[in-house]
Protein backbone atom coordinates (compact mmCIF):
# COMPACT_ATOMS: atom_id res chain seq x y z
CA UNK A 1 0.00 0.00 0.00
CA UNK A 2 1.48 3.34 -0.80
CA UNK A 3 1.33 6.70 1.19
CA UNK A 4 -1.91 7.64 -0.72
CA UNK A 5 -3.54 4.38 0.44
CA UNK A 6 -3.88 2.63 -2.81
CA UNK A 7 -2.58 -0.80 -3.54
CA UNK A 8 0.62 -1.56 -6.23
CA UNK A 9 -2.20 -2.03 -9.08
CA UNK A 10 -3.46 1.70 -8.12
CA UNK A 11 -6.61 0.44 -6.37
CA UNK A 12 -8.19 2.41 -3.75
CA UNK A 13 -8.40 0.37 -0.69
CA UNK A 14 -11.25 -0.85 0.03
CA UNK A 15 -12.67 -2.29 3.02
CA UNK A 16 -11.89 -5.99 2.09
CA UNK A 17 -10.61 -7.27 -0.78
CA UNK A 18 -13.94 -8.33 -2.62
CA UNK A 19 -15.07 -4.91 -2.67
CA UNK A 20 -15.81 -3.23 -6.17
CA UNK A 21 -13.89 -0.05 -6.96
CA UNK A 22 -16.25 2.20 -7.27
CA UNK A 23 -15.59 5.80 -8.86
CA UNK A 24 -18.11 8.93 -8.24
CA UNK A 25 -16.64 11.93 -10.38
CA UNK A 26 -18.20 15.24 -9.24
CA UNK A 27 -18.37 16.40 -5.64
CA UNK A 28 -21.59 18.25 -5.86
CA UNK A 29 -25.19 17.63 -5.01
CA UNK A 30 -25.37 14.77 -6.83
CA UNK A 31 -21.63 13.07 -6.06
CA UNK A 32 -22.15 13.87 -2.68
CA UNK A 33 -25.58 11.99 -1.97
CA UNK A 34 -24.51 8.87 -4.15
CA UNK A 35 -21.16 8.09 -2.18
CA UNK A 36 -23.09 8.61 1.32
CA UNK A 37 -25.57 6.10 0.07
CA UNK A 38 -22.81 4.27 -0.97
CA UNK A 39 -21.07 4.25 1.88
CA UNK A 40 -24.17 3.37 3.73
CA UNK A 41 -23.86 0.69 1.94
CA UNK A 42 -20.25 -0.74 3.60
CA UNK A 43 -18.63 0.20 0.48
CA UNK A 44 -15.76 2.43 0.06
CA UNK A 45 -16.24 4.38 -3.05
CA UNK A 46 -13.37 7.04 -4.59
CA UNK A 47 -15.13 10.79 -4.82
CA UNK A 48 -13.22 12.57 -7.60
CA UNK A 49 -13.40 16.51 -7.54
CA UNK A 50 -11.40 19.10 -9.33
CA UNK A 51 -12.15 21.89 -6.54
CA UNK A 52 -10.67 21.90 -3.09
CA UNK A 53 -13.37 21.77 -1.56
CA UNK A 54 -16.63 19.79 -1.97
CA UNK A 55 -20.00 21.33 -3.11
CA UNK A 56 -19.69 21.95 -6.97
CA UNK A 57 -20.75 24.91 -8.46
CA UNK A 58 -24.10 25.49 -6.80
CA UNK A 59 -22.97 25.35 -3.26
CA UNK A 60 -19.14 26.32 -4.28
CA UNK A 61 -17.08 26.96 -0.95
CA UNK A 62 -14.81 29.78 -0.82
CA UNK A 63 -10.80 28.86 0.08
CA UNK A 64 -9.45 28.25 3.10
CA UNK A 65 -9.46 31.72 5.27
CA UNK A 66 -11.66 33.57 2.95
CA UNK A 67 -14.64 31.82 4.43
CA UNK A 68 -18.17 33.73 5.07
CA UNK A 69 -21.82 32.92 6.23
CA UNK A 70 -23.32 30.53 4.35
CA UNK A 71 -26.65 33.08 4.70
CA UNK A 72 -24.29 35.33 2.80
CA UNK A 73 -23.03 33.06 0.29
CA UNK A 74 -26.42 30.71 -0.56
CA UNK A 75 -29.19 32.95 1.04
CA UNK A 76 -32.47 30.44 1.17
CA UNK A 77 -30.44 27.90 0.08
CA UNK A 78 -27.43 28.03 3.21
CA UNK A 79 -29.12 24.84 5.22
CA UNK A 80 -28.86 22.80 2.39
CA UNK A 81 -25.37 24.06 1.54
CA UNK A 82 -24.27 23.41 5.45
CA UNK A 83 -25.79 19.84 5.10
CA UNK A 84 -23.73 19.16 1.89
CA UNK A 85 -20.60 20.55 2.91
CA UNK A 86 -20.61 18.55 6.52
CA UNK A 87 -21.10 15.25 4.31
CA UNK A 88 -17.10 14.55 3.20
CA UNK A 89 -16.08 15.24 6.95
CA UNK A 90 -18.87 13.27 8.17
CA UNK A 91 -17.82 10.12 5.94
CA UNK A 92 -14.27 10.16 6.98
CA UNK A 93 -12.41 7.09 5.70
CA UNK A 94 -15.91 5.40 4.42
CA UNK A 95 -15.09 6.90 1.38
CA UNK A 96 -11.18 7.98 -0.41
CA UNK A 97 -11.94 11.71 -1.32
CA UNK A 98 -9.81 12.95 -3.94
CA UNK A 99 -10.12 16.69 -4.02
CA UNK A 100 -8.38 18.89 -6.52
CA UNK A 101 -8.17 16.27 -9.19
CA UNK A 102 -9.21 16.35 -12.53
CA UNK A 103 -10.64 13.11 -15.25
CA UNK A 104 -9.28 14.26 -18.29
CA UNK A 105 -9.76 10.95 -19.72
CA UNK A 106 -11.81 7.60 -19.46
CA UNK A 107 -10.29 4.34 -21.60
CA UNK A 108 -12.14 1.16 -21.20
CA UNK A 109 -12.63 0.53 -17.53
CA UNK A 110 -9.48 3.28 -16.72
CA UNK A 111 -9.89 6.98 -15.45
CA UNK A 112 -6.92 9.03 -16.58
CA UNK A 113 -6.33 11.50 -13.56
CA UNK A 114 -3.99 15.00 -12.84
CA UNK A 115 -3.41 15.58 -9.52
CA UNK A 116 -0.87 18.02 -7.76
CA UNK A 117 1.27 14.78 -7.67
CA UNK A 118 1.37 14.55 -11.47
CA UNK A 119 -0.48 12.61 -13.84
CA UNK A 120 -2.07 8.60 -12.03
CA UNK A 121 -4.84 6.33 -13.33
CA UNK A 122 -7.72 4.50 -11.43
CA UNK A 123 -9.24 1.21 -12.47
CA UNK A 124 -12.80 1.19 -11.99
CA UNK A 125 -15.48 -1.60 -11.82
CA UNK A 126 -18.01 0.85 -11.96
CA UNK A 127 -18.48 4.14 -12.07
CA UNK A 128 -20.76 7.08 -11.57
CA UNK A 129 -20.73 10.79 -13.69
CA UNK A 130 -21.86 13.91 -11.66
CA UNK A 131 -20.16 16.13 -13.45
CA UNK A 132 -22.91 18.68 -13.58
CA UNK A 133 -23.10 21.91 -16.06
CA UNK A 134 -22.09 24.86 -17.54
CA UNK A 135 -23.53 28.21 -18.78
CA UNK A 136 -25.02 27.72 -22.63
CA UNK A 137 -22.65 30.85 -24.02
CA UNK A 138 -24.19 32.01 -27.27
CA UNK A 139 -22.15 35.15 -29.54
CA UNK A 140 -23.47 38.62 -29.19
CA UNK A 141 -22.04 41.90 -30.77
CA UNK A 142 -19.11 42.80 -28.28
CA UNK A 143 -19.56 39.02 -26.21
CA UNK A 144 -15.40 38.92 -26.81
CA UNK A 145 -14.88 42.58 -24.41
CA UNK A 146 -12.96 42.11 -21.77
CA UNK A 147 -15.09 42.81 -18.95
CA UNK A 148 -17.82 40.25 -20.28
CA UNK A 149 -18.39 37.15 -18.26
CA UNK A 150 -20.86 34.48 -18.02
CA UNK A 151 -23.80 34.78 -15.38
CA UNK A 152 -22.25 31.25 -13.62
CA UNK A 153 -18.54 33.63 -13.76
CA UNK A 154 -19.80 36.72 -12.25
CA UNK A 155 -21.51 33.84 -9.04
CA UNK A 156 -18.47 32.35 -8.35
CA UNK A 157 -16.27 35.32 -8.26
CA UNK A 158 -19.22 36.50 -5.32
CA UNK A 159 -19.07 33.25 -3.86
CA UNK A 160 -15.16 32.32 -3.61
CA UNK A 161 -13.76 35.55 -3.84
CA UNK A 162 -16.25 37.55 -2.62
CA UNK A 163 -15.89 40.44 -5.24
CA UNK A 164 -18.48 41.39 -8.14
CA UNK A 165 -16.93 41.37 -11.44
CA UNK A 166 -17.40 45.04 -11.69
CA UNK A 167 -18.53 48.74 -10.49
CA UNK A 168 -21.61 48.85 -13.09
CA UNK A 169 -22.83 45.43 -13.42
CA UNK A 170 -25.30 44.83 -16.28
CA UNK A 171 -26.85 41.02 -15.69
CA UNK A 172 -28.66 39.44 -18.89
CA UNK A 173 -29.93 35.63 -19.44
CA UNK A 174 -32.08 33.50 -20.45
CA UNK A 175 -33.26 31.05 -17.25
CA UNK A 176 -33.76 30.65 -13.76
CA UNK A 177 -29.80 31.63 -12.79
CA UNK A 178 -30.56 35.46 -13.90
CA UNK A 179 -32.98 36.18 -10.68
CA UNK A 180 -30.74 34.61 -8.91
CA UNK A 181 -27.61 36.02 -9.68
CA UNK A 182 -29.39 39.57 -9.46
CA UNK A 183 -30.53 38.57 -6.15
CA UNK A 184 -27.40 38.37 -4.98
CA UNK A 185 -25.42 40.68 -6.13
CA UNK A 186 -27.95 43.26 -4.95
CA UNK A 187 -27.53 41.95 -1.48
CA UNK A 188 -24.09 41.94 -1.64
CA UNK A 189 -23.83 45.86 -2.18
CA UNK A 190 -22.90 45.36 -5.67
CA UNK A 191 -24.14 48.11 -8.04
CA UNK A 192 -26.78 46.08 -10.84
CA UNK A 193 -27.48 48.99 -13.53
CA UNK A 194 -29.34 46.75 -15.76
CA UNK A 195 -31.32 43.15 -15.53
CA UNK A 196 -32.64 41.77 -18.77
CA UNK A 197 -34.40 38.85 -19.47
CA UNK A 198 -34.23 37.76 -23.68
CA UNK A 199 -37.02 35.71 -23.48
CA UNK A 200 -40.73 37.17 -23.10
CA UNK A 201 -42.77 37.36 -20.37
CA UNK A 202 -45.75 35.41 -21.67
CA UNK A 203 -43.70 32.06 -21.89
CA UNK A 204 -43.19 32.14 -18.17
CA UNK A 205 -47.24 32.84 -17.63
CA UNK A 206 -47.76 29.69 -19.69
CA UNK A 207 -45.94 27.85 -18.23
CA UNK A 208 -47.21 28.60 -14.64
CA UNK A 209 -49.31 25.37 -14.29
CA UNK A 210 -46.78 22.90 -14.61
CA UNK A 211 -44.12 25.06 -12.25
CA UNK A 212 -47.12 24.15 -9.70
CA UNK A 213 -45.21 20.51 -9.69
CA UNK A 214 -42.96 22.17 -7.07
CA UNK A 215 -45.04 25.17 -5.38
CA UNK A 216 -41.71 25.70 -2.64
CA UNK A 217 -39.67 26.01 -5.96
CA UNK A 218 -41.51 28.22 -7.60
CA UNK A 219 -42.44 30.40 -4.62
CA UNK A 220 -38.17 31.12 -3.99
CA UNK A 221 -38.20 32.35 -7.67
CA UNK A 222 -40.94 34.69 -7.17
CA UNK A 223 -39.67 36.00 -3.58
CA UNK A 224 -35.92 36.54 -5.86
CA UNK A 225 -38.01 38.23 -8.54
CA UNK A 226 -40.12 40.47 -5.69
CA UNK A 227 -36.70 41.16 -3.66
CA UNK A 228 -35.10 42.76 -6.68
CA UNK A 229 -37.97 44.67 -7.76
CA UNK A 230 -38.31 46.29 -4.30
CA UNK A 231 -34.29 46.92 -4.04
CA UNK A 232 -35.33 48.67 -7.63
CA UNK A 233 -33.89 46.06 -9.97
CA UNK A 234 -37.10 44.62 -11.64
CA UNK A 235 -36.20 41.93 -14.54
CA UNK A 236 -36.98 44.05 -17.30
CA UNK A 237 -38.40 40.85 -20.30
CA UNK A 238 -38.18 39.94 -23.84
CA UNK A 239 -35.22 42.11 -24.79
CA UNK A 240 -33.81 41.50 -27.98
CA UNK A 241 -30.56 43.14 -29.91
CA UNK A 242 -28.53 43.05 -27.32
CA UNK A 243 -24.84 44.80 -27.78
CA UNK A 244 -22.14 45.68 -25.72
CA UNK A 245 -20.30 48.61 -26.53
CA UNK A 246 -16.83 50.07 -25.56
CA UNK A 247 -12.89 50.14 -26.35
CA UNK A 248 -10.56 47.62 -25.32
CA UNK A 249 -13.19 46.69 -22.39
CA UNK A 250 -16.97 47.12 -21.64
CA UNK A 251 -18.09 50.65 -21.17
CA UNK A 252 -22.08 50.14 -22.18
CA UNK A 253 -24.86 48.32 -23.03
CA UNK A 254 -27.29 48.88 -25.41
CA UNK A 255 -30.66 46.73 -26.06
CA UNK A 256 -34.44 46.96 -27.41
CA UNK A 257 -37.05 46.21 -25.43
CA UNK A 258 -40.05 44.31 -26.45
CA UNK A 259 -41.79 47.64 -28.22
CA UNK A 260 -38.47 47.95 -30.29
CA UNK A 261 -37.25 50.69 -28.37
CA UNK A 262 -33.12 51.15 -27.98
CA UNK A 263 -31.77 51.64 -24.26
CA UNK A 264 -28.22 52.38 -23.44
CA UNK A 265 -26.48 51.93 -20.29
CA UNK A 266 -23.29 52.70 -18.56
CA UNK A 267 -21.62 49.89 -17.18
CA UNK A 268 -18.40 47.90 -16.90
CA UNK A 269 -18.94 44.35 -16.85
CA UNK A 270 -21.36 42.17 -18.34
CA UNK A 271 -22.92 38.84 -16.98
CA UNK A 272 -24.21 37.13 -19.93
CA UNK A 273 -25.34 33.56 -20.20
CA UNK A 274 -28.28 31.47 -22.19
CA UNK A 275 -28.85 28.64 -19.93
CA UNK A 276 -26.96 25.68 -18.94
CA UNK A 277 -25.23 22.95 -20.66
CA UNK A 278 -24.26 19.67 -19.38
CA UNK A 279 -21.01 18.56 -18.87
CA UNK A 280 -21.61 15.10 -20.43
CA UNK A 281 -17.81 14.70 -22.46
CA UNK A 282 -16.93 12.16 -19.99
CA UNK A 283 -19.55 9.97 -20.56
CA UNK A 284 -19.38 10.07 -24.55
CA UNK A 285 -15.53 8.93 -23.71
CA UNK A 286 -17.02 6.15 -21.41
CA UNK A 287 -19.01 4.93 -24.77
CA UNK A 288 -22.49 6.10 -23.22
CA UNK A 289 -24.94 6.84 -26.22
CA UNK A 290 -25.96 9.87 -26.07
CA UNK A 291 -29.48 11.46 -27.35
CA UNK A 292 -30.78 14.51 -28.59
CA UNK A 293 -32.89 16.75 -26.23
CA UNK A 294 -35.13 18.77 -27.91
CA UNK A 295 -36.38 21.17 -25.07
CA UNK A 296 -33.27 22.32 -24.20
CA UNK A 297 -31.67 21.59 -27.50
CA UNK A 298 -28.31 20.19 -26.56
CA UNK A 299 -27.03 16.50 -26.38
CA UNK A 300 -27.26 14.14 -23.05
CA UNK A 301 -26.59 10.89 -22.04
CA UNK A 302 -29.10 8.17 -22.76
CA UNK A 303 -30.34 6.35 -19.30
CA UNK A 304 -33.22 5.45 -17.51
CA UNK A 305 -34.41 7.28 -14.64
CA UNK A 306 -32.45 5.36 -11.71
CA UNK A 307 -29.33 6.58 -14.23
CA UNK A 308 -28.43 3.83 -15.71
CA UNK A 309 -27.02 4.43 -19.35
CA UNK A 310 -26.19 2.53 -22.04
CA UNK A 311 -23.05 0.96 -20.92
CA UNK A 312 -24.14 -1.37 -17.79
CA UNK A 313 -21.25 -0.36 -15.21
CA UNK A 314 -21.79 3.42 -15.64
CA UNK A 315 -24.14 5.73 -14.65
CA UNK A 316 -25.08 9.26 -14.59
CA UNK A 317 -27.00 11.54 -11.92
CA UNK A 318 -27.23 15.52 -11.75
CA UNK A 319 -27.23 18.16 -14.30
CA UNK A 320 -24.53 16.20 -16.45
CA UNK A 321 -27.38 13.86 -17.27
CA UNK A 322 -29.57 16.78 -18.21
CA UNK A 323 -30.26 19.84 -16.73
CA UNK A 324 -32.71 19.49 -13.63
CA UNK A 325 -31.05 22.34 -10.83
CA UNK A 326 -29.40 21.39 -7.00
CA UNK A 327 -32.55 19.14 -5.70
CA UNK A 328 -33.12 17.26 -8.25
CA UNK A 329 -29.17 16.45 -8.61
CA UNK A 330 -29.48 15.21 -4.77
CA UNK A 331 -32.43 12.73 -5.82
CA UNK A 332 -30.41 11.49 -8.82
CA UNK A 333 -27.47 10.80 -7.12
CA UNK A 334 -29.09 8.47 -4.54
CA UNK A 335 -31.00 7.18 -6.88
CA UNK A 336 -28.03 6.05 -8.97
CA UNK A 337 -26.16 4.82 -6.01
CA UNK A 338 -29.24 2.68 -5.11
CA UNK A 339 -29.58 1.36 -8.88
CA UNK A 340 -25.59 0.83 -8.85
CA UNK A 341 -26.17 -1.60 -5.14
CA UNK A 342 -28.90 -3.36 -6.67
CA UNK A 343 -26.86 -4.00 -9.50
CA UNK A 344 -24.45 -5.44 -7.44
CA UNK A 345 -27.01 -7.73 -5.74
CA UNK A 346 -26.66 -5.14 -2.47
CA UNK A 347 -30.19 -5.50 -0.95
CA UNK A 348 -32.49 -2.27 -1.42
CA UNK A 349 -35.21 -0.62 0.34
CA UNK A 350 -38.04 -1.35 -2.25
CA UNK A 351 -39.74 2.04 -0.67
CA UNK A 352 -37.37 3.98 -1.11
CA UNK A 353 -36.85 3.55 -4.35
CA UNK A 354 -40.50 4.20 -5.35
CA UNK A 355 -40.48 7.65 -2.71
CA UNK A 356 -37.89 8.66 -4.99
CA UNK A 357 -39.01 7.65 -7.93
CA UNK A 358 -41.69 9.68 -7.43
CA UNK A 359 -40.05 12.79 -6.54
CA UNK A 360 -37.49 12.62 -9.35
CA UNK A 361 -41.05 12.45 -11.69
CA UNK A 362 -43.04 15.35 -10.31
CA UNK A 363 -39.17 17.14 -10.44
CA UNK A 364 -39.09 16.40 -14.30
CA UNK A 365 -42.94 18.02 -14.82
CA UNK A 366 -41.62 21.00 -13.03
CA UNK A 367 -38.03 21.11 -15.08
CA UNK A 368 -39.64 20.66 -18.26
CA UNK A 369 -42.45 23.70 -17.31
CA UNK A 370 -38.89 25.82 -16.59
CA UNK A 371 -37.26 24.92 -19.70
CA UNK A 372 -40.64 25.88 -21.39
CA UNK A 373 -40.92 29.54 -19.12
CA UNK A 374 -37.16 30.01 -20.48
CA UNK A 375 -37.55 29.15 -24.50
CA UNK A 376 -34.22 29.15 -26.35
CA UNK A 377 -33.46 32.64 -27.61
CA UNK A 378 -32.89 31.73 -31.13
CA UNK A 379 -33.55 35.86 -32.02
CA UNK A 380 -29.98 36.24 -30.65
CA UNK A 381 -28.20 34.15 -33.22
CA UNK A 382 -30.60 35.16 -36.21
CA UNK A 383 -29.10 38.58 -35.51
CA UNK A 384 -25.48 37.83 -35.37
CA UNK A 385 -23.20 39.64 -38.17
CA UNK A 386 -20.83 37.33 -39.54
CA UNK A 387 -17.68 39.48 -38.63
CA UNK A 388 -17.97 38.51 -34.67
CA UNK A 389 -16.25 35.73 -33.23
CA UNK A 390 -17.99 32.14 -32.02
CA UNK A 391 -14.68 30.05 -31.02
CA UNK A 392 -12.59 31.54 -29.41
CA UNK A 393 -9.94 29.60 -29.02
CA UNK A 394 -9.25 29.48 -32.42
CA UNK A 395 -10.79 32.57 -33.89
CA UNK A 396 -13.74 31.59 -35.99
CA UNK A 397 -16.41 33.90 -36.60
CA UNK A 398 -19.65 33.67 -37.44
CA UNK A 399 -19.35 34.54 -41.11
CA UNK A 400 -16.67 31.38 -41.67
CA UNK A 401 -18.97 28.82 -39.98
CA UNK A 402 -21.91 30.37 -42.34
CA UNK A 403 -20.03 29.99 -45.70
CA UNK A 404 -18.29 26.63 -44.27
CA UNK A 405 -21.59 25.53 -43.80
CA UNK A 406 -23.24 26.27 -46.96
CA UNK A 407 -20.10 26.63 -49.54
CA UNK A 408 -18.44 23.30 -48.50
CA UNK A 409 -21.35 21.41 -47.77
CA UNK A 410 -20.89 21.00 -44.30
CA UNK A 411 -23.83 19.08 -43.66
CA UNK A 412 -22.65 17.97 -39.67
CA UNK A 413 -20.24 19.37 -36.60
CA UNK A 414 -17.31 17.23 -37.44
CA UNK A 415 -16.99 18.12 -40.96
CA UNK A 416 -17.75 21.46 -39.99
CA UNK A 417 -14.90 21.20 -37.36
CA UNK A 418 -12.63 19.45 -39.72
CA UNK A 419 -13.02 22.66 -41.91
CA UNK A 420 -13.43 25.62 -39.87
CA UNK A 421 -11.16 24.59 -36.55
CA UNK A 422 -14.18 25.33 -34.29
CA UNK A 423 -13.81 22.80 -31.27
CA UNK A 424 -10.07 22.32 -32.05
CA UNK A 425 -9.11 24.78 -29.35
CA UNK A 426 -8.77 24.22 -25.50
CA UNK A 427 -12.20 24.06 -24.68
CA UNK A 428 -12.37 21.73 -27.10
CA UNK A 429 -16.07 22.90 -28.12
CA UNK A 430 -17.85 23.20 -24.78
CA UNK A 431 -17.96 26.47 -24.93
CA UNK A 432 -18.42 27.20 -28.66
CA UNK A 433 -20.43 24.04 -29.95
CA UNK A 434 -23.84 24.68 -29.08
CA UNK A 435 -23.93 27.76 -30.86
CA UNK A 436 -21.72 26.44 -33.47
CA UNK A 437 -24.43 23.35 -33.99
CA UNK A 438 -27.22 26.44 -34.18
CA UNK A 439 -25.46 28.60 -36.35
CA UNK A 440 -24.70 25.39 -38.67
CA UNK A 441 -28.67 24.41 -39.08
CA UNK A 442 -29.88 27.78 -39.23
CA UNK A 443 -27.38 28.20 -42.49
CA UNK A 444 -28.45 24.98 -44.32
CA UNK A 445 -32.12 25.58 -42.62
CA UNK A 446 -32.30 21.98 -40.89
CA UNK A 447 -33.40 20.99 -37.33
CA UNK A 448 -29.99 21.26 -35.07
CA UNK A 449 -30.92 17.23 -33.43
CA UNK A 450 -30.17 16.63 -37.67
CA UNK A 451 -26.84 18.36 -37.45
CA UNK A 452 -24.88 16.12 -34.99
CA UNK A 453 -22.35 17.10 -31.97
CA UNK A 454 -19.16 17.19 -31.85
CA UNK A 455 -17.63 14.03 -30.91
CA UNK A 456 -15.46 13.74 -27.37
CA UNK A 457 -11.81 13.87 -27.69
CA UNK A 458 -9.30 13.99 -24.72
CA UNK A 459 -8.35 16.01 -22.40
CA UNK A 460 -11.75 17.36 -22.16
CA UNK A 461 -9.91 20.13 -20.34
CA UNK A 462 -6.49 21.68 -20.73
CA UNK A 463 -3.57 19.55 -18.61
CA UNK A 464 0.16 20.01 -18.93
CA UNK A 465 1.14 18.26 -22.01
CA UNK A 466 5.14 18.19 -21.25
CA UNK A 467 4.20 16.32 -18.57
CA UNK A 468 1.09 14.25 -20.21
CA UNK A 469 3.79 12.84 -22.51
CA UNK A 470 6.47 11.38 -19.99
Amino acid sequence: MNAHGHSEHGLPAGRNGDDPVIAVVGAGPAGLRAVETLAAAGLRPVLIDEAARPGGQIYRQPPPGAERPAEALYGLEAPKARVLHALVPALGESIDYRPETLVWNIGGDRLDLKTARGFETLDFDRLVLATGAMDRVLPFPGWTLPGVFTLGAAQIALKAQGAAIGRRVALVGAGPLLPLVVHQYLKAGATVVAALDVTPFGAKVAALPGLMNEPATLAKGLWYTARNALAGRRIVSGVRAIRVEGEGRVTSLVWQDAKGREHRVACDAVGASFGLRSECQLADLAGVKLRFEPTTRQWIPERDQSGRTSRPDVYVAGDGAGIGGADAAELQGERAALALLQDLGRPVDAARVARLDARLARQARFRAALERAYPFPAHLLAAVSDDEIVCRCEGVTVGLLRSTATGRDAHEMNRLKALSRIGMGRCQGRVCGQAAAELLAAARGAEVATVGRLRGNPPVKPIPIREAIR
